[in-house]
C-alpha cells in the first residue's frame, strides 16, 4: 500500500483519536487495571481505586498516560474508558503480548501462530478490543481501540513465543502504522530487539525501549537514541536498584550528548502495594511530584517540555492504515 501523504497523524486514545497537540504532559508507562501470575497478590482490580490514583496523578500535573497492560493480563477497555472519564486523563490503550514470564503455561497464547496473533493486534487497533480480553467464554466486541503495540523479552533471552509476538507486532505495524513498545528485562538486549523488529519492517523511530534505565549506561542510551529509538526511563522510586539520582544523572548526560529528543518518562507503578489508593507507596503521582521537579531544577523547563510533551506526542502519533 502506498502511503497517503495527505493523511494526518493522530494519537489513538480510548475516547477517540486526538491530535498530537492535545496530548499534553505524558506518562508513557503505567498500569491501571492488571493481573498477572507473576505478580500474585498485586492485582489492580478495583476500578474506583485506580481512578482515584489516576486522578491524583492528573492533579499533580500529568495530562495523559499510556496504559501498557496488553492482552491476557486483565486488560479492561471499558474500565479504562471509565477511568479516563473520571480522572480527566487522555489514556492510550495497548495491544500485544508481554514477555513470556507473565503467562501461565496453559495460556492460549502458546497455541496461536504469528498470523493469528497479528490478526488480534490489528483488530484491536483498527476496530476495537475485546471486552473479555480474549479470555472469556465468548467475545465481547467493543469500539475502544488500542494505540500502541507491546512486546517483551527476558533477561538476555528471547523465547520462541516472544519471537512470534515480535513477528506479529511487525506485521501489525506494517498494516496499521501503530508504534511499538518493548519491555526489556533489566534494560538488556536493546540492540538485539531493535534488530529483530527492523528485520520485520519496524524502524527504530517507531519503537520505545521500556526499562532502559534499569541499565543506566549513558553511552549505550546515546547510541540507541542516535539510532532513532525512544528510550523509556521508568524506574524512579526503586532505590533497591539505585537512587533516583542515578537515573537523573544518566538522563542528563544522554540529553547533553544529543539524545534529548528521544527520552520519555514513565512510572510503571503497576502493583497494588505501590498505589496510594490501596494504602501503598510510592503512588503514581511520584513522577510529577518528586522526579519532575528535580529534572526541572537540573535540566530546565525546555528539557522538561521536550521529554514530557514533545517526545511522547511524536512517538505515539501515527497515520492509521498508512503503511
Amino acid at each position: 500500500m502506498v502511503p497517503d501523504k495527505n493523511r494526518k497523524e493522530v494519537i489513538r486514545s480510548v475516547r477517540g483519536d486526538i491530535q498530537p497537540a492535545e496530548l499534553g504532559r505524558t506518562n508513557v508507562h503505567e498500569h491501571l487495571l492488571m493481573r498477572s501470575p507473576l505478580l500474585r497478590g498485586e492485582e489492580l482490580d478495583d476500578l474506583e481505586r485506580s481512578a482515584a490514583e489516576a486522578s491524583e496523578m492528573h492533579n499533580a500535573g500529568i495530562d495523559a498516560l499510556v496504559e501498557l497492560t496488553p492482552i491476557g493480563l486483565g486488560r479492561d477497555p471499558r474500565g479504562i474508558v471509565k477511568i479516563a472519564e473520571l480522572s480527566g486523563l487522555q489514556i492510550v490503550l495497548t495491544t500485544g503480548i508481554h514477555q513470556q514470564a507473565h503467562y501461565s503455561p496453559e495460556h492460549w497464547i502458546y497455541r496461536i501462530g504469528t498470523d493469528k496473533l497479528a490478526g488480534l493486534f490489528i483488530r484491536d487497533i483498527n476496530e476495537g478490543c475485546d471486552g473479555a480480553d480474549y479470555g472469556g467464554p465468548s467475545e465481547q466486541p467493543t469500539t475502544i481501540r488500542a494505540g500502541v503495540i507491546k512486546v517483551g523479552a527476558g533477561y538476555w533471552r528471547i523465547t520462541p513465543l516472544e519471537r512470534r509476538v515480535f513477528g506479529a507486532a511487525g506485521k501489525t505495524h506494517r498494516q496499521t502504522g501503530a508504534p511499538i513498545v518493548c519491555y526489556l528485562e533489566m534494560g538488556n538486549a536493546a540492540w538485539e530487539v531493535l534488530d529483530i523488529l527492523k528485520a520485520g519492517g519496524v524502524m527504530p523511530q517507531c519503537v520505545m525501549l521500556s526499562h532502559i534505565d534499569r541499565n543506566p549506561d549513558p553511552g549505550l542510551h546515546v547510541e540507541l537514541a542516535a539510532a532513532g529509538a525512544y528510550i523509556g526511563y521508568d524506574g524512579m522510586a526503586r532505590s533497591k536498584y539505585w537512587p533516583d539520582s542515578t537515573i537523573l544523572d544518566c538522563l542528563l548526560q544522554v540529553a547533553s550528548r544529543g539524545g534529548a529528543e528521544r527520552i520519555v518518562l514513565g512510572g510503571d507503578v503497576a502493583r497494588r502495594s505501590s498505589f496510594c489508593a490501596y494504602g501503598g507507596m510510592p503512588w503514581m503521582a511520584y513522577l510529577p511530584e518528586r522526579f519532575v521537579p528535580r529534572l526541572r531544577e537540573s535540566g530546565g523547563d525546555e528539557l522538561v517540555q521536550q521529554i514530557l510533551v514533545t517526545n511522547p506526542a511524536r512517538y505515539l502519533a501515527f497515520s492509521p492504515n498508512a503503511i
